[in-house]
């Protein structure tokens, strides 16, 4: 209950800050004349990203000898989505999907491993799409900025490599402290023994945040930011690295925050951008109510038996 106080605060907190710093009614004006189709064409643009992630998620757990197709991956992530979104202060939308992977009869362990696993193949393909994106555009953000983002992703890479090595040094094994750690690399090492795999998650991993990108770009044109698809991929994904960060509630504050610092930088109307932000929160929320109705039937069907 604390932590979920201190997310509330945090988000109203940060929320408040911005807006006495933006005329509300300029944000207002530019939300109300917001064309509708291009918050649909959003609202796809991210069903098709959670689409791709809970496939990459079915691979995952392919490889870690789980049974049951990429239908039960869907619902099963987009449950978690919905958890994450809507009810951030119960239970985490990663601890749902631990909870129904693991009735599939392996254990809790494995399948927090593969939801690990998911988790950081996820953040990999969100860093290296912005190493990418910069690399392209290298001229759009002052150069310290463009360097620190290109360090954070280039260490963030070698680290999650660093720690697929762990597995191999046997030695770790035997300590209590990291015997999980080193399990969870050999898990890593078990999904990701063949170069095929490796190509195959990491092209999905950054599609899925592309695809994403692509949502919140529909959202960005529809308020008036008339910046090309490229300055989103340069500007976005570090403010989505912010909000994995669980300190606010489903991100409300810290993305806005994040957006508006970035967008600044190349001279973006401070209430468009706010409105992207809301709006595209808006959006996930929307994207999670399929998960929403898939747990109140599965629910029923629990109850019914």
């Amino acid at each position: 209950m604390l932590k979920l106080i201190v997310k509330i605060l945090v988000s109203f907190a940060l929320l408040l800050l911005i807006v006495r710093h933006i005329d509300v009614q300029s944000v207002v004006a530019v939300v109300r004349d917001m064309q509708p189709e291009y918050l649909l064409l959003a609202l796809l643009m991210q069903l098709l990203s959670a689409w791709l992630a809970s496939y990459r998620w079915y691979q995952i757990m392919r490889r870690l000898k789980f049974s049951l197709g990429p239908l039960f991956y869907l619902k099963s992530y987009l449950k978690g989505t919905f958890f994450n979104q809507a009810l951030p202060g119960g239970i985490g939308g990663d601890a749902y999907r631990v909870v129904e992977t693991a009735a599939l009869g392996h254990g809790k362990k494995v399948a927090f491993y593969g939801v690990f696993l998911d988790r950081v193949l996820g953040l990999v393909g969100l860093m290296l799409l912005n190493l990418l994106a910069n690399m392209a555009y290298p001229d759009l953000l002052p150069r310290p900025i463009f360097h620190i983002l290109n360090a954070i992703a280039v260490c963030g890479i070698a680290a999650v490599l660093m720690f697929a090595m762990l597995g191999k040094i046997e030695r770790f094994a035997h300590f209590k402290f990291t015997r999980h750690l080193h399990e969870l690399s050999a898990a890593m090492r078990a999904v990701y023994r063949d170069w095929r795999a490796i190509v195959l998650h990491s092209v999905i991993s950054v599609l899925i945040h592309f695809v994403s990108m692509v949502a919140i770009y529909f959202i960005g044109i529809g308020v008036g930011l008339n910046y090309g698809l490229l300055t989103f991929l340069v500007l976005v994904p570090p403010v989505m690295m912010l909000t994995i960060a669980p300190i606010s509630l489903a991100g409300w504050g810290v993305r806005e925050s994040g957006m508006i610092g970035l967008f600044l930088l190349i001279g973006a109307d401070k209430a468009k951008v706010l409105s992207m932000s809301v709006l595209y929160g808006l959006v996930l929320l929307a994207a999670s109510l399929p998960g929403l109705y898939l747990f109140l039937v599965n629910r029923h069907k629990s109850e019914s038996k």
